[in-house]
């Protein structure tokens, strides 16, 4: 992890980001570190009187330590649960590289690490011209990948570590989260993964809904960071 951020992505929507995100943070706190997250873009919010409020971004700030702003945790935010620059282009808003920044240096302020957690899996962009890998790049920060263990995953995540690299990104590390219990070979899958990813496994994180971020902490090795 680089002295300020890492940038958690995943092999497809739905795979547990967040679950892992929410962990990661609970592992640096319960090393004595303050940690924020933060999700920069966010598709399918409700409408608040506070404005529109993502519940992966709520469970991100209920994660971390001190509580961010919900303006600089999620700089951008859209109504539809559809992809981002789709949603973006419906709301006739640009996604932006400057406003991410501003809001990244306002939440490093006074904080040991934060965990910045992207939307659906590696390849989804911004807009025309953006794409997630120009944000990790902007930001200077090393990517976790976290691998939905489920029938096509090995497929998904070579893909995925690939296009990172391919990308001018550092893949840090990687974190297996069993999403599909009823996986068939799951063990033998994580053993392609092992030998295939070239990059240190921080944890298997078990299928339990619901679980709080701490228990999936304890599931984490953060010296392998």
């Amino acid at each position: 992890m680089s002295a300020r951020g890492v940038f958690v992505t995943g092999t497809d929507t739905g795979i547990g980001k967040t679950y892992a995100s929410c962990a990661l943070l609970a592992a640096l706190r319960a090393r004595g570190l303050r940690a924020v997250g933060m999700k920069p873009v966010a598709s399918g919010c409700r409408a608040t009187s506070q404005g529109l409020r993502n519940e992966d971004t709520d469970a991100l700030i209920a994660a971390s330590d001190p509580a961010p702003a919900y303006a600089d945790c999620n700089p951008f935010a859209f109504a539809e649960p559809i992809a981002p620059h789709i949603a973006a282009r419906e709301s006739a808003i640009e996604i932006r590289l400057d406003p991410i920044r501003s809001a990244y240096a306002r939440l490093a302020v006074g904080v040991d690490r934060i965990v910045v957690e992207g939307v659906g899996g590696w390849m989804v962009p911004f807009s025309e011209t953006l794409m997630q890998a120009d944000l990790v790049r902007a930001l200077d920060l090393p990517v976790i990948l976290v691998v939905g263990l489920r029938l096509g995953c090995v497929n998904h995540a070579l893909l995925s570590v690939r296009a990172i690299r391919d990308d001018g990104c550092t893949l840090a590390s990687w974190i297996a989260n069993r999403i599909d219990p009823t996986m068939a070979c799951a063990d033998a899958n994580l053993a392609t993964l092992r030998d295939r990813i070239g990059a240190p496994l921080l944890g298997v994180l078990d299928h339990a809904p619901g679980a709080a971020s701490e228990y999936a902490a304890d599931q984490l090795d953060m010296s392998a960071l």
